[in-house]
């Protein structure tokens, strides 16, 4: 309930925020809202819009929906090892430290995430603590550490922004060519084309949207590749394939949204398409093959 709740009430105040915007942007540049300039650009503020705000406010989301408890000074040996570990990491990736966290969760992951690289957060479940031993939990922080070195959270954000704005845009443009024809072929006339548009959107923003989808799930896969490599490189390649091998055996993650397209391991789909993460066998062989 905590987590819908959240869930609702930032995107209702993204929306409410994105309409404040829009009306600033369209009265500052005289833009009308009826051509298509004015379509793309409100296409283009509640593509970006959103996923903007999302990657502002990715560490508060996190902390609050996970419960994440920041280790400030660390209570004992298992968090001070988890402090230096990162700051070592981070040091040698280029980066500055990030926060790190510790949220109860019985299955074995663990995330990034933040607007910054210098100023990013790292946190671990309790399920991976248990369940691994040093030098694999060291090469999974190296994994996530490797995703804020290599920008990740920005760069998806700006892809997932695209893709938002152009599914908007071509549902928007097509529905409106199948309203105006029924308009014009139908004794209701406007309010057919009216109806007509709502649904072909609703529709059309269905069919594209999973479309796009394949598009960010296929980066995403690439980005996991790339942050494996950063942890073989932090840590060591045998470091991370033990750890790959021992997420194979483990339940899958509970966690959502962007922190699950940041987290160590992914959830399973019908097809590889839309994974945000390769298959574990996938990735050891990538690993092996360096």
């Amino acid at each position: 309930m905590k987590r819908i709740l959240l869930f609702l009430g930032t995107n209702l105040a993204v929306v409410l925020v994105l309409g404040i915007v829009m009306n600033i942007v369209f009265s500052a540049l005289g833009i009308s809202t009826q051509s298509i300039g004015g379509l793309l650009v409100f296409c283009a503020i509640f593509g970006f819009g959103g996923s903007i705000i999302s990657l502002l406010i990715s560490k508060w989301m996190a902390k609050r929906s996970t419960g994440a408890q920041v280790i400030t000074t660390p209570r004992n040996e298992i968090e001070s090892w988890l402090v230096n570990t990162v700051a070592k990491q981070a040091k040698a990736a280029g980066i500055g430290m990030p926060e790190v966290a510790i949220y109860n969760a019985p299955d074995m992951n663990a995330f990034a995430t933040g607007a910054k690289r210098d100023a990013a957060l790292v946190a671990v479940s309790t399920g991976l603590l248990e369940n691994m031993n040093r030098e694999e939990i060291e090469a999974v922080l190296a994994h996530e550490v490797s995703h804020i070195a290599n920008g990740d959270m920005v760069t998806l954000t700006l892809i997932q922004g695209v893709v938002n704005t152009f599914v908007m845009f071509f549902a928007r443009i097509i529905a409106n060519l199948i309203s105006s024809s029924m308009s014009n072929n139908n004794e209701n006339g406007q309010g057919m084309g009216t109806l007509a548009y709502i649904a072909t959107v609703f529709v059309l923003e269905m069919v594209f949207g999973i479309l796009a989808s394949i598009i960010v799930m296929w980066f995403s896969r690439q980005r996991e590749y790339r942050a494996d490599e950063g942890s073989a490189k932090l840590v060591g390649k045998e470091k991370m394939i033990n750890a790959l091998q021992r997420l194979g055996g483990s339940r899958e993650p509970e966690m959502e949204g962007s922190m699950m397209a940041f987290g160590i391991n992914g959830k399973r789909a019908m097809s590889e398409l839309f994974l945000s993460h390769p298959p574990l066998e996938k990735r050891i062989a990538a690993l092996k093959a360096r």
